[in-house]
């Protein structure tokens, strides 16, 4: 009876370990089909706030193993003066801005130490799902905001006097 119950048990241990790796799997597929719609015009969207970035690249990594830097970049726009950084999620919460906050400052220090990058830095964070109140607070900390719309997504227009933070 004890040998039963352990096949069963690990019956159903394989099982759990499948439909986590699905599940797993499914979260990765929504979440770039996310950066793919946000990717869809954003380039186009940031020329429109006077912006001359030309490019945009998808999961940039950044590593500097002597200071212990590494991270990645969703989003990465991009010419000679200047980078926006945007970081996507499904649903973004507070938690993911104050990562990002961090992630830009890393950058920041990556760039400085490998002396590669002179360019300026602004944030972007960008979600299907994005409260008013992660909007705002987002805002309050120099990013700008990316959110969906009729049009696909939009970039929220900053209030007057808004200035974009540079890291």
């Amino acid at each position: 009876m004890f040998r039963q119950s352990a096949l069963r048990q690990a019956e159903t241990d394989r099982q759990i370990k499948r439909a986590h790796k699905a599940i797993a799997a499914l979260g990765s597929r929504t979440g770039r089909i996310i950066e793919s719609m946000v990717k869809g015009n954003i380039v186009a969207q940031f020329q429109a706030l006077e912006y001359n970035v030309t490019q945009c690249s998808q999961n940039r990594s950044f590593r500097y193993k002597e200071l212990g830097i590494r991270g990645e970049v969703d989003l990465f726009l991009e010419n000679g003066e200047i980078a926006i950084l945007i970081e996507v999620k499904t649903t973004l919460e507070r938690a993911d801005v104050r990562e990002h906050i961090e992630r830009l400052e890393k950058y920041r220090r990556y760039v400085n130490a490998t002396g590669h990058d002179k360019r300026r830095f602004i944030g972007a964070v960008a979600g299907a799902i994005v409260s008013d109140e992660v909007a705002d607070f987002a805002i309050k900390n120099g990013m700008y905001v990316i959110v969906q719309s009729g049009k696909a997504v939009e970039i929220v227009e900053p209030p007057e006097g808004f200035q974009a933070k540079e890291w």
